[in-house]
């Protein structure tokens, strides 16, 4: 180390540019890295260290900030050369590979692609086969109003379905009027209303999404699941189009053999209103454990739309226009139907507790790769 002995800008120039050289030096000569940062940079007897605090010692007061600036400019070109030949490949003579680097001759790392979820490939294919039939698709929130999920569906006031016992409802809601008070939906049937309140017939619309219920889990029950409805309204639309349509859409989803009946059934929005059966497909209707050795199996419900739901669309459409006439029963028919969509890809694939679809099991999961 040498002193210096005065501490001019010429003589702190030449000192600085010296020590400069030497790091350039050192750094290109030296195999360990560490140990060049050990030599320049050590917290005890690194030698930056100890030059700075012998000529900072001796330096005069007007000296020591431009000696100050010096040793930090030394010190990030020290820093630089450290991360440079940190990041510089170690070779081990010529033409070796650097050693981290990419082992051409090992076997490739495969990704998986991913797919869509079985519940969501069943939702989709059942909503391909309507928009083949000029159906579009509609949606609507989860969180609903009492209005749109009961009320105007036609529910009355002392429903069982209004129960708190079925109906997951938003807490703190008293205050407000019960056609305002929100919950969340039992099925997509809202959008049906939403729908018809904003459009004029005629309509012709699959619902599909989830929708939420106060049931506990079980082989065929969840809280949360999911539902395809749909709706056609216009005029001369009779339950023979309800039962050609929902007939084509079965035979689309599980085969040309299958066969469809309807039996007579009750919902507030639909009337007459039926449970639509389709042959068993796992024994083709000979009767199995699955069907109960009925050689059926009940799967989605049906009907007419209710003359009450057209009045209550029309309540509301007149709140805009008083003379509007759109959705007069006496004009107008129309059907809807609703099929949920875990029941049909547990008949479809075979699976008989319904839990599996929301447990996350990649082993299950991987079956409908």
């Amino acid at each position: 180390m040498v002193d210096l002995e005065n501490f001019d800008e010429a003589t702190l120039e030449r000192a600085f540019a010296d020590l400069s050289a030497e790091v350039n030096a050192d750094i290109t000569s030296i195999k360990d890295v560490e140990a060049f940062r050990l030599h320049w940079l050590g917290r005890k007897q690194g030698r930056l260290k100890l030059i700075s605090e012998a000529w900072l010692k001796s330096a005069p007061a007007e000296a020591r900030k431009p000696l100050g600036m010096r040793f930090n400019q030394l010190k990030q070109q020290i820093e630089a050369a450290l991360e440079t030949a940190e990041q510089a490949p170690a070779t081990t003579g010529s033409g070796a590979k650097a050693t981290g680097g990419i082992d051409i001759t090992l076997p490739g790392t495969v990704r998986t692609p991913g797919i869509a979820h079985p519940l969501l490939k069943t939702m989709q294919e059942i909503v391909a086969v309507f928009h083949h039939l000029g159906y579009s698709t509609n949606l609507g929130p989860q969180v609903e109003s009492d209005f749109y999920n009961f009320e105007a569906l036609n529910f009355p006031p002392n429903h069982p379905a209004r129960d708190t016992q079925d109906t997951l409802v938003i807490a703190n809601q008293q205050s407000r009027p019960s056609r305002d008070r929100l919950l969340m939906r039992t099925h997509t049937s809202p959008v049906q209303i939403r729908t018809m309140i904003a459009q004029a017939p005629p309509i012709r619309i699959v619902i599909p999404g989830k929708v939420h219920r106060n049931d506990a889990a079980d082989a065929t029950h969840s809280p949360i699941f999911h539902q395809v409805e749909g709706l056609c309204v216009d005029t001369n639309i009779t339950f023979s189009d309800l039962k050609g349509t929902l007939d084509h859409a079965m035979k689309a989803l599980f085969g040309s053999d299958v066969k469809t009946r309807f039996f007579p059934s009750f919902f507030p929005f639909t009337e007459p209103s039926a449970d639509v059966q389709i042959s068993c497909i796992f024994c083709g209707g000979r009767g199995c454990r699955k069907c109960k050795h009925s050689g059926w199996i009940e799967l989605l419900g049906c009907g007419m739309v209710d003359p009450a739901v057209f009045a209550a669309v029309t309540a509301e459409r007149r709140k805009i226009d008083p003379s509007d006439d759109a959705y007069n029963p006496e004009k107008i028919t129309g059907f809807a139907f609703g099929m949920g969509v875990e029941r049909i890809a547990m008949i479809q694939h075979g699976i008989s507790d319904i839990g599996h679809f929301y447990s996350g099991d990649m082993r299950f999961l991987e079956q409908f790769a």
